[in-house]
């Protein structure tokens, strides 16, 4: 399993709320470009997405700063046509988000299918590499790792760690493994050492108290809201879980329920969402960039 790994923004931008609290304006920036533009080759004007942001209550100013933050993040490509301004994703962004659409859309939220398997990654940095440090955690637990002592990170299943390392110049740093638990370690007390199962299980009731008694927050105005919110709360949750193997979590595990309330959800607010995006979305189409060497 591989899980592209994001730029540093990203992954602070993905653990930065708290869960059941409000997602940020670049949470749902990054999801609305998922929803809208993402495999479409458009760019959508400033224009328009601030209409649609005034439907979750974020203002103009607000839209403006963060797409301009965004662009200087590497995560959006300004163009300019005539006097309107017009916004695309950029490469790594897309990545980023394909593989949130992969988390929601095919992996899921319950993990019934381990093998047995984990991934262990041990690392020794310099006590002055604090930035590297940093961003390797980040990345690690955006890949879906918990620390089980000092140095010692593990993830259920078979995760390529590869990829982490080459971006941050540490492969001669890492040394990862796959294998199984032996004697006298046992998988339920090593999850629980390695990963916050209680705060996991307390992500997705938040998830449920918010959205399963009504037709949203308050501040959400209309189908197009509510599937911006919606998408950018799961996305948040599910990024955060690590896929824990189902057979040594309660039975009773909230994602279950989440789950299913967020595909009910999702499938009722897409039609009026998408009336709605046709309405007031203002597209085009960038020319793509010359090939190498043409």
């Amino acid at each position: 399993m591989t899980h592209p790994a994001p730029p540093a923004s990203a992954a602070r931008t993905a653990s930065a709320a708290e869960p059941g609290s409000p997602p940020r304006p670049q949470s749902l920036m990054l999801s609305f470009f998922g929803i809208h533009v993402l495999g479409t080759g458009t760019a959508l004007s400033s224009a328009s997405v601030i209409d649609a942001f005034a439907r979750v209550d974020v203002g103009e100013d607000a839209v403006r700063s963060t797409l301009t933050r965004m662009v200087s993040r590497g995560l959006l490509e300004r163009h300019r046509r005539g006097r309107r301004m017009y916004f695309s994703l950029t490469p790594r962004a897309a990545e980023v988000l394909a593989d949130g659409e992969e988390r929601i859309h095919r992996r899921g939220a319950v993990n019934r299918g381990w093998d047995g398997t984990w991934t262990l990654v041990g690392f020794s940095l310099p006590e002055s590499w604090r930035s590297e440090r940093h961003d390797l955690r980040s990345r690690l637990v955006w890949a879906g790792f918990g620390p089980l002592q000092s140095g010692l990170w593990v993830a259920p299943g078979r995760v390529d760690v590869a990829p982490i390392a080459a971006e941050l110049g540490l492969g001669d740093r890492i040394r990862a493994f796959h294998g199984e638990a032996a004697a006298p370690t046992e998988a339920g007390p090593l999850l629980r050492t390695a990963f916050d199962v209680d705060a996991i299980a307390g992500g997705y009731r938040s998830f449920l108290a918010r959205w399963g008694d009504g037709p949203g927050p308050a501040e959400v105005r209309d189908d197009l809201g509510r599937q911006l919110v919606l998408h950018t709360d799961w996305l948040d949750l599910v990024r955060r879980d690590p896929h824990l193997p189902a057979e040594h979590l309660p039975e009773d595990w909230p994602a279950v329920r989440a789950e299913a309330l967020f595909r009910d959800l999702a499938a009722r607010y897409a039609p009026g969402a998408r009336a709605i995006a046709e309405e007031i979305l203002d597209r085009w189409e960038p020319e793509p960039p010359p090939a190498p060497g043409a």
